[in-house]
């Protein structure tokens, strides 16, 4: 497991991008027949990628955790953002298709993860917060996500945002997660922007192509700091950061949120002239 440990509010003013990238972002995720996990000091979030190809991937836990298994005081959150694949939660198995979740509830024990075709791997990425109470596995095909549209060709920003892991649909502790798909044409995957100093939040972009790049927009309204992502590569947001960002092209991300509350509307909103 990889250790990332951020700056603060006044200290990643004066950082290089290497240096920010340190404390920000994840190594690339997703590496055939490996699981790739890293912790977060930004509410001790666990960001992971996991590619099974001929044989099953446990779930591990490590020292650093002080657990008997990683979900005995955590729960967990996974899509699949690759081929068609299953994972097995103390003996129940749940098929998973392109872009299904998975909420793994606190207690969980035995954890594994399949493809059914390792030429076309299942690809699963796992975002685990701390939990305080025992809940109840659950499986959200992508069609059984709460839909919402938004943005407009106009202001390039038309999207649809798939809310599998949220209130109403899965029972978790703080966990809340799901996608964001851009229309051909948009860039902007939040405008205007905004903070929600209550929640910190875990970003992953994806389904682009190798050489085009998503601009992370993160730091203060009036000292932001930009960071030139590749596809597959994690980001962790602090409660005190803007939530913003812009591509070179059209694109997909998962967000995952966890803190005080589960509230989607709960953020203080920004214009883009507050950005300096």
């Amino acid at each position: 497991m990889d250790f990332m440990f951020s700056a603060d509010i006044r200290s990643y003013k004066d950082m290089r991008n290497d240096e920010l990238r340190e404390a920000f972002t994840t190594a690339p995720l997703f590496e055939a027949g490996e699981i790739k996990l890293t912790y977060t000091d930004v509410d001790r979030g666990v960001i992971a990628g996991i590619v099974p190809t001929k044989a099953g991937i446990v779930l591990p836990t490590h020292k650093e955790l002080a657990a008997d298994y990683f979900c005995q005081r955590r729960e967990a959150g996974v899509i699949n953002i690759g081929g068609e694949g299953s994972i097995t939660v103390d003996g129940e198995t749940y098929a998973m298709s392109n872009k299904d979740s998975l909420y793994i509830a606190k207690e969980s024990q035995a954890v594994e993860f399949f493809s059914a075709d390792e030429a076309n791997p299942a690809k699963f990425y796992l975002v685990s917060y701390p939990a305080h109470r025992v809940t109840k596995t659950v499986h959200v095909p992508k069609s059984k996500a709460q839909t919402i549209d938004l943005g407009s060709q106009e202001t390039s920003n038309e999207r649809t945002i798939f809310q599998s892991i949220r209130p109403g649909i899965v029972d978790s502790c703080q966990l809340v997660m799901g996608i964001t798909e851009l229309k051909k044409g948009s860039v902007w995957n939040t405008k205007p922007p905004h903070t929600h100093f209550r929640r910190t939040e875990i970003y992953m972009y994806f389904d682009l192509p190798e050489d085009e790049r998503v601009f992370h927009l993160m730091g203060e309204p009036k000292e932001v700091r930009p960071l030139a992502l590749p596809p597959e590569v994690a980001i962790a947001s602090p409660s005190w950061s803007i939530h913003s960002g812009v591509g070179t092209t059209n694109y997909t991300f998962i967000w995952a949120m966890g803190g005080e509350n589960q509230e989607f509307d709960d953020m203080d909103h920004l214009t883009v002239a507050d950005l300096k």
